[in-house]
C-alpha cells in the first residue's frame, strides 16, 4: 500500500506523555525469593518514583504484579528503568507498555482562526 492509499487518521498525531507499565510475575516468588529479593526491589522503585521517573503505581488486585504510571516517552526507557529493577534483573516480572497521550478528540473542541 502507498502513502495515497493510506486512510486519513480522523485524529491528530499527539506525542506521547506517558507510559503505562502493566507488570507481572513471571512465576510466583518463592519465599526465600521474598526475604532477598523484595528488600531491594522497594528501595530501587522508591528511587525511580523520587527521580520523577514513576508517576502513580498501583498494586493489581489479584498480587500477580504492580502498575507504573510512568512520566516516559517512550517504551525503550520504561523497559530499560523496569528491568533493572532486582525483580527485572532476577527475571521474576515482565510489563506490558502502553504509550499514552493527551485524549485527541479535543481537538474538536478547539476553533480555529
Amino acid at each position: 500500500m502507498d502513502r495515497t492509499d493510506t486512510p486519513k487518521r480522523p485524529f491528530p498525531v499527539v506525542p506521547t506523555t506517558k507510559i503505562l507499565a502493566t507488570g507481572r510475575f513471571t512465576s510466583p516468588p518463592t519465599p526465600e525469593q521474598l526475604k532477598t529479593i523484595f528488600p531491594k526491589e522497594v528501595p530501587a522503585t522508591l528511587k525511580l518514583y523520587l527521580a520523577g521517573k514513576i508517576d502513580q503505581w498501583w498494586a493489581r488486585q489479584d498480587q500477580t504484579g504492580p502498575v507504573f504510571l510512568m512520566n516516559v516517552t517512550s517504551i525503550e526507557e520504561a523497559k530499560a528503568l523496569l528491568d533493572a529493577l532486582p525483580l527485572g534483573q532476577a527475571k521474576l516480572m515482565e510489563f506490558e507498555f502502553t504509550e499514552l497521550s493527551p485524549l485527541t478528540p479535543l481537538h474538536m473542541l478547539i476553533k480555529e482562526a
